[in-house]
């Protein structure tokens, strides 16, 4: 009874989504108040009826209820409670309900806090966003029903693929979609102001909170996402540059334009069309990135359904958006001439650096991952582009964008003056410097590799802190006025600080990791990188749906036992497929990392072991920019319906 309670409330979603979709679009432009406020209530009710409908796909995972196909196809009474709830979204059908459930609660977001915004602008938007809804509705409805019944239910189900059956795996996807699906929010902001013929400062404001928001979850779910590949999948890397990797990061990389570019129009009202266009494109890549998951035309480990029915029915849906969009965008160009002017050297003129840096080294991702499907169509050719190719061509533009992102953010509006912004930044060079030079001299017969990254990790850092107490003013008392900034700007410092400390740890990890393959008896030992590694024992072990071969390794360091390491190697029977668990030392500056294979016909066990320097600084980073996003969303100035606070005395104005 309650499937078919959360499959009727779908339907009934689907049809106030496509009412929302109409009724305040006319009343925007016959100027109806009636009609218009029709948006708020229906934006509501259409996310309440989709949360009931998810819920009750939850209960049916929470109570193994296999009548239920999905839950007979995803799930298993033996498996954790933990991963009968994220076998919900663990799967392609679940994974759309949860698509359109965070399209809804964006919607809603709107409609609860968007009291500020003009009633035109408001209808329009949640009318924009409901066709976006009403799309998906569609879509699973037709082709991805999560509700359909089983015939004869199966005494029990067959089991979630064991790769996802892991923490780090099982919060991704949530984090990754509020992300992905965020950016329908100002692809919706965007059409709405073309369609209204207002581009303005206010939109500027009005659009960045949802932005922000979407790429903070976008920065948590590619953290998580990189986190799980490096410890379950065995391989010791933290990025492949798998199709559905690169379909998360180029979105990324568009919001972070985004982001910088609408500080510029919301400032000094240029960069109008620029900021549209990044806008619609940023929802295109998720769109791209839907498309690729489930339309099984390239091969990754993390694609949800490999059916080119659906694979077409998102691509046309994805066609009709983006080419609505600029249609319109091309129809409107004449509302969107800037009116703020500035100079070459100028706050202005770095972020429009910042944005071509990001939107070519998206485009650059873009086209080594669609390269293979286009040779295969256009030559007949197989071809597979590698991280070689990505390594060589992106690896440059981070380079650049490094350099300028501390200078840029100390550059005044309008017109800047370089010899100021420099000589506050001479102690943050000169450190950066040294720093790169340390590790040039401790290094021996190595690539530039691990010194260069080093020396931008520290000139973003030391910058980000220049930059932070440059806005004290002078005199006494900066101390005060320092806890006193705005927190946009403590979120700014540290979302650069962070990007510093992962562009470090990627560097590191790059340039200096060891690596260490053989076959060890029980009882003997390795060293890697100045540690000891002996394997202790190997026995069987019985979990709660799976059987593990489970070995003990003794780290030491210069005779000194550190830990005990227990890696496995795991097999699902009712999966019938088997997984890796690394054991991690982790450190500040280092992890140790080990792998157990399979045992060998003249003896003894494979034993893959890793040296990872400032491995987790890759993560720690990621935190860090997500929490310095997180900063600047919390300042009011930015909230959505909150005016500009006054800033403490003494603080300079950005």
């Amino acid at each position: 009874m309650i499937t078919e309670l959360g499959h009727f409330a779908l339907i009934l979603a689907f049809l106030v989504a496509c009412a929302q979709a109409v009724i305040p679009l006319v009343g925007a432009h016959k100027r109806w108040p009636g009609w218009m406020a029709f948006a708020e209530p229906a934006a509501t009710i259409q996310f309440l009826l989709t949360a009931a409908s998810f819920a009750a796909l939850t209960w049916a995972f929470v109570t193994s209820d296999f009548s239920l196909r999905l839950v007979t196809l995803n799930s298993h009474t033996d498996k954790p409670m933990l991963y009968k709830i994220t076998g919900v979204w663990g799967n392609h059908e679940g994974s759309m309900l949860l698509w359109v459930l965070i399209v809804t609660l964006f919607g809603g977001a709107v409609a609860w806090f968007g009291a500020n915004l003009p009633p035109s602008l408001k209808a329009r938007v949640l009318s924009v966003q409901a066709m976006i809804g009403a799309a998906f509705f569609a879509f699973i409805l037709l082709t991805s029903n999560p509700f359909l019944r089983m015939a004869t239910p199966p005494f029990n189900g067959q089991d979630l693929n064991p790769l996802l059956q892991d923490p780090g795996l099982a919060f991704h996807p949530p984090f990754l979609y509020l992300g992905y699906v965020g950016l329908s929010m100002t692809f919706s902001f965007a059409v709405a102001a073309l369609i209204e013929g207002r581009v303005d400062a206010a939109w500027g404001r009005w659009v960045r909170p949802y932005t922000l928001a979407a790429w903070i979850f976008l920065t948590i779910g590619i953290g998580l996402g990189s986190w799980w590949a490096y410890y379950e999948l065995g391989w010791g890397g933290f990025w492949f540059w798998d199709p559905v990797e690169n379909a998360s990061f180029m979105p990324w990389l568009i919001a972070a334009a985004l982001l910088h570019s609408a500080i510029v129009v919301e400032k000094r009202e240029s960069l109008k069309s620029w900021t549209i266009l990044l806008a619609i494109i940023a929802f295109g890549f998720s769109m791209v990135g839907a498309f690729i998951t489930r339309s099984g035309v390239l091969t990754s480990v993390h694609a949800f359904a490999t059916d080119p029915e659906r694979g077409v029915f998102l691509l046309g849906i994805t066609a009709a958006f983006m080419m609505g969009a600029l249609t319109l965008f091309a129809a409107r160009a004449n509302v969107m001439q800037a009116r703020g002017v500035f100079s070459m050297v100028s706050r202005e003129s770095v972020l429009v650096l910042n944005n071509i840096l990001l939107a070519v080294a998206c485009f650059v991702v873009f086209i080594g991952t669609m390269w293979p499907l286009i040779a295969e169509m256009a030559f007949d050719r197989k071809l597979s582009v590698g991280a070689p190719f990505f390594n060589a061509a992106f690896t440059p533009f981070m380079v650049l964008l490094g350099l300028v992102l501390p200078v840029g953010a100390m550059m005044a509006w309008k017109r800047a003056t370089v010899g100021r912004v420099v000589r506050q930044l001479i102690p943050a060079f000169v450190l950066a410097v040294a720093i790169g030079a340390l590790a040039w001299a401790i290094q021996s017969g190595r690539s530039a590799l691990g010194p260069v990254g080093l020396f931008l990790g520290a000139w973003l850092v030391a910058g980000a802190m220049v930059d932070i107490w440059s806005r004290t003013g002078r005199g006494s008392g900066r101390l005060a006025r320092l806890t006193r900034l705005p927190r946009a700007d403590w979120g700014k410092a540290v979302a650069h600080g962070g990007l510093g400390v992962t562009m470090a740890g990627i560097a590191a990890m790059m340039a200096w990791e060891a690596e260490d393959i053989r076959v060890l008896q029980v009882g003997e030992d390795l060293e890697i990188a100045g540690y000891g590694l002996r394997l202790d024992e190997v026995h069987q072990e019985q979990g709660p749906n799976y059987m593990a071969t489970k070995a003990t390794f003794t780290l030491s360091q210069n005779g000194r036992e550190i830990s005990e390491m227990h890696p496995e190697k795991r097999v699902y029977p009712v999966a019938e497929m088997p997984t890796t668990e690394a054991a991690l030392d982790n450190g500040f500056l280092r992890d140790i990392y080990v792998v157990i294979g399979d045992p060998q016909e003249g003896g003894g066990w494979a034993v893959r072991s890793y040296y990872k320097p400032l491995a987790n600084w890759i993560w720690g980073g990621t935190i860090l920019m997500a929490l310095g996003g997180a900063l600047s969303l919390s300042d009011r100035r930015y909230r959505v319906a909150a005016g500009a606070r006054k800033l403490p005395q003494g603080v300079p104005a950005e």
